[in-house]
């Protein structure tokens, strides 16, 4: 079914970031491509909505200069100028308890010893409990990420092992882990706690400078994708939910249920286009695509559902093994101007960060706050109610001037499956892009990146499902597969997996 003068029909299932950079790369390469997406915008878990006249992401997301994966998609979608980089990394940081400011910000040092300073005079901790995390910092340098052995083991257990305390723990180390982890570090893998410090803070100086949107996410990411998988001549359908896979010939039939427009190369036609090298294979009654190459860039428990038994290595179940971990945002409008920072890091207190999102709301007077809470299985069932009972007093703890506005709004938006649950042992459950299905593979953050659940990770996952793919429409099936790693030799389609039900290891 390959087309004629192209690299093949590939269909991405999934209008996430993992998706979105499938697509294009895969269209890039000279693929004919469709992209089809259940809801009826681009974007996944990163979009907005309206509420009265202000533009309101779902939840606050923010990306380092080390994600070079999704820095590249901003420069693709073309929409680099509407997000701010910091050119030295500065955190400010109060503590609820009683009050006191301090910085985390780096020096013109090269790492590690661009935090040493900030480190050391770091107010939350005494200079006792200094000394400590910063032996801890140095001897997580040589933790090896890629042993097994890492990944089975907690955060917390490694961090008790090298003389961290409670208050340390809570203070430094959950400070910046629960926001990048979205777990509390005694729920943590080790190997992922040690990546996301060895990458982001240990190894270049610059890498944990902070980025961050200065417009709606819905526009960043799902307008600008788009419009440029339109440029790029994929169609895209929206509104339209995958059922079922079904292997045919050499290539796959992906049943649906639409109810969305097309939008791009071939769109609109309504026709069955068999010939056509520059459209995919439509069937007009049944609403079917038939293509060579599919790329599941869905959630975990989707993309179980829709794969055919044996294409994964894990046993059946892997996906709730996998888990789901919530993030509820708490959004506060208020009549004047409270904070001076972009945003604020607390400690000691359910409120974790603080971002003023002001101008990208498009609030004219006032200040709109919103507070990101990882890990928030305490409140993700929690009423509006109660919720307003415990963030409210606390933020006025930690931006006094707030208690002398007048409250506006005070709503809340809750993801409960924001992120897979990055406990230990999780990476035997994390599958590589290539599945042992012909023409059939994964993306999203929860597949084998190294990564743990961020925007970063989800790029990197499309990347790679798009090497594979370009990879087998040569011919490479067998051969070397994409840097997150392929499935050993020996097995095939309807078996159960490798011993064990662990997932292939990189």
């Amino acid at each position: 079914m390959t087309s004629a003068g192209g690299r093949g029909r590939v269909v991405v299932v999934g209008g996430g970031l993992a998706g979105i950079t499938a697509a294009l790369a895969c269209a890039d390469a000279g693929c004919s491509v469709t992209l089809l997406e259940a809801k009826p915008r681009l974007g996944g878990l990163t979009y907005s909505f309206r509420r009265g006249d202000l533009n309101i992401d779902n939840g606050q997301h923010v990306f380092l200069r080390c994600c070079t994966a999704y820095r590249a998609l901003l420069d693709r979608l073309g929409v680099s100028a509407q997000t701010v980089l910091q050119p030295r990394l500065d955190i400010p940081v109060v503590s609820s308890r009683d009050g006191r400011r301090a910085r985390l910000r780096r020096n013109a040092l090269p790492a590690p010893l661009h935090l040493a300073r900030s480190l050391l005079a770091y107010r939350p901790l005494t200079v006792r409990a200094r000394l400590r995390a910063a032996r801890a910092v140095l001897a997580l340098r040589g933790v090896d990420r890629t042993d097994p052995a890492t990944d089975r083991r907690a955060f917390g257990d490694w961090l008790r092992a090298h003389g961290q305390d409670a208050d340390t723990v809570e203070a430094l180390w959950d400070l910046i882990g629960v926001a990048t982890l979205n777990a509390h570090a005694d729920d943590a893998s080790l190997a992922l706690a040690a990546m996301v410090f060895q990458v982001g803070l240990l190894e270049e100086a610059g890498a944990a400078d902070l980025g961050w949107s200065r417009v709606p996410l819905g526009r960043l990411h799902g307008e600008a994708a788009l419009a440029r998988l339109a440029e790029a001549g994929v169609v895209v359908r929206t509104t339209t939910k995958v059922t079922r896979l079904e292997r045919v010939g050499d290539g796959w039939r992906i049943a649906t249920r639409r109810g969305g427009p097309d939008v791009g190369r071939g769109a609109g036609t309504g026709r069955d286009d068999a010939t056509s090298g520059d459209a995919i294979r439509v069937d007009a009654i049944r609403g079917d695509v038939v293509a060579d190459q599919v790329i599941l860039a869905v959630p975990p428990a989707a993309a179980e559902a829709l794969l055919p038994p044996g294409a994964v290595a894990a046993e059946p179940g892997w996906a709730a093994r996998l888990g789901a971990a919530p993030i509820v945002n708490v959004h506060v409008v208020v009549s004047e101007r409270v904070m001076a920072e972009p945003f604020l890091a607390v400690v000691g207190s359910p409120v974790q960060w603080v971002f003023d999102r002001t101008d990208a709301a498009g609030l004219a007077s006032g200040q709109y706050l919103a507070v990101s809470v990882s890990a928030a299985d305490p409140y993700i069932d929690a009423p509006v109610a109660r919720l307003r009972e415990v963030f409210w007093p606390e933020l006025v703890r930690v931006v006094p001037d707030i208690a002398t506005a007048d409250l506006i709004d005070f709503f809340v938006t809750r993801e409960r499956a924001a992120t897979f649950r990055p406990a230990p042992g999780q990476a035997a459950l994390r599958p590589p892009a290539r599945t042992y299905a012909p023409g059939l593979f994964l993306a999203g953050a929860w597949t084998d990146t190294g990564w743990p659940a961020t925007m970063e990770g989800a790029v990197r996952s499309g990347q790679a499902a798009a090497r594979a793919v370009l990879g087998e429409g040569a011919g490479h099936l067998n051969g070397p597969g994409p840097s997150v790693g392929e499935p050993p030799t020996g097995l095939v389609l309807g078996g159960r997996g490798s011993p064990g039900g662990r997932g292939v290891m990189v």
